[in-house]
């Protein structure tokens, strides 16, 4: 059943740049932490190895409650879900800006994370049932992903401005004026949008799901820190297995699940998951390898690094807006494998030319290859993943392909940091040149990560000979300014 939505047709503009905005605010609060994480580790005595938690506390809370977030979302409203999302990062990041202490700093980090997995879900699902399947949400989603590249370069530039100039603590203010502006205009410029589902909320679901998620992330993170071995991996692991057979079977019984198992019979929807996961296992965590490289192997200051990152932010900027061209032309599928082709040539070029003395002209090429790739799959695996999802299903099929890029995360900068830690050796820390060897090592796997992300995509669905035809067949849909209208997918979909 479609989700009518009550909005005037000239206002879709207005609304998907609130969208847009949204999604530059999870972009900048992921990348404006990067820069400032070397002030932040000195100031609030955190442990090299425990500072990857500023990062990682996020992302742990932001992938185990996705699929809450995006089951409310279908269930109690998406401009309700956005608005909570919004209200949840502004009042965690006062927290965070107030913090005095490590631990509560990342407490506020898993708060933000909270906000995160309701508004994600909230704005991605909004964007595709407001648009139709095909080219016009393709070029809604290129709108979509640029403002997240924007966000990356300014979150990159900020991160570096506001630590030198006013302390680490301002990169939590700055999400305290966005999230806030965005809420002011989101009461009255979203539309409202139909509950679905709404005669019953699977809770056992809700919470086994949520546990699951969560325990899982927090083994994935923490195992390179205390040991694969430890009590507490192996206890939190077995757990973790424990509630996810528990929720799926809630899921396979319940009449109302939160997450219907029968999303999965849309191998886009699996596939897609997959390869968001990789992605952020890959492009997503070499962010924090950079910061490394720059500040400390090189010595740049927070302002100076926070340059550095405009040139690759930027080429993922340019890729996420050409994604929408490229798939109204190729399709989504095509369109993941030649940018996947494009980052694998430029992460291996980067890893050949990095060395402890490179300079910045040097390894500019490389990262001009590898981000505009890296832009191009951000936009082209969410449109791949939502292909084929129905109406009501939206916001969950969203929050599951979020929660693979979240978690994927996660567990990438996790697993990037035990293979830079074991290649650097005990000094990697402290010494420029064994951490360039720690940071050659994660190049590598990177690299690695990439090239098995692209095996993945090769079972993405192809479309058939008559829907290939249907898509460049169909019209450009028109609208007209005045009456309310109801969004719905088409039929034909192109992967």
């Amino acid at each position: 059943m479609p989700t009518s939505v009550q909005a005037k047709p000239r206002r879709l503009g207005a609304i998907l740049g609130l969208l847009a905005f949204a999604q530059m605010i999870i972009a900048i609060d992921y990348n404006i932490m990067f820069v400032a994480l070397p002030d932040i580790g000195s100031d609030l005595g955190f442990s090299a190895q425990n500072l990857q938690w500023v990062i990682s506390a996020y992302s742990v809370a932001f992938g185990g409650f996705l699929l809450l977030g995006g089951r409310a979302t279908d269930l109690f409203g998406r401009k309700n879900m956005f608005l909570f999302g919004l209200f949840l990062y502004a009042a965690s990041s006062i927290a965070g800006g107030l913090a005095t202490d490590s631990w509560l700093l990342v407490a506020a980090r898993v708060v933000q994370g909270l906000g995160g997995a309701f508004l994600a879900p909230a704005t991605l699902s909004l964007v595709t049932t407001l648009f139709a399947e095909g080219t016009e949400r393709n070029r809604a989603l290129a709108v979509w992903g640029g403002a997240g590249g924007f966000g990356m370069v300014l979150g990159a530039i900020l991160g570096g401005i506001l630590t030198d100039a006013f302390g680490w603590q301002a990169v939590m203010w700055v999400n305290v004026l966005c999230a806030g502006a965005a809420m002011a205009y989101g009461i009255t410029a979203l539309p409202t949008t139909a509950k679905t589902n709404a005669s019953g909320f699977d809770l056992p679901g809700a919470v086994t799901g949520t546990v699951a998620s969560t325990l899982l992330v927090f083994t994935l993170v923490n195992g390179p820190e205390v040991g694969w071995g430890s009590s507490t991996t192996i206890g939190s692991l077995i757990a973790a297995v424990v509630m996810f057979a528990i929720f799926l079977t809630i899921e396979s019984k319940t009449r109302a699940p939160m997450m219907p198992l029968r999303l999965f019979g849309n191998r886009n929807v699996s596939v897609g998951t997959t390869i968001t996961f990789l992605f952020m296992a890959t492009f997503g965590a070499y962010a924090y390898f950079l910061t490394q490289y720059w500040q400390v192997v090189q010595g740049y200051s927070a302002w100076a690094t926070g340059f550095a990152f405009l040139l690759p932010s930027g080429c993922v900027l340019i890729g996420t807006v050409a994604a929408g061209k490229l798939m109204n032309s190729y399709g989504a599928r095509k369109t993941l494998l030649i940018a996947l082709t494009v980052g694998l040539v430029g992460t291996v070029a980067l890893a050949l030319t990095l060395t402890q003395d490179s300079s910045y002209a040097v390894i500019a090429a490389p990262l001009v290859v590898l981000s505009l790739g890296q832009g191009v799959i951000f936009t082209a695996m969410f449109a791949a993943a939502t292909t084929g999802v129905a109406d009501e299903d939206q916001g969950i099929g969203s929050g599951v392909a979020q929660t693979g890029q979240q978690i994927g995360g996660a567990v990438g900068l996790a697993v990037l940091i035990a293979i830079a830690a074991s290649a650097a050796g005990g000094d990697g820390a402290t010494d420029p040149a064994k951490l360039t060897d720690g940071i050659l090592a994660a190049t590598w796997a990177t690299a690695a990560g990439i090239a098995l992300t692209f095996l993945a995509t090769l079972a993405l669905k192809k479309p058939s000979a008559t829907q290939v035809a249907e898509a460049a067949a169909a019209p450009t849909e028109q609208v007209t300014a005045g009456d309310p209208i109801t969004v719905t997918a088409p039929v034909t979909e192109r992967v």
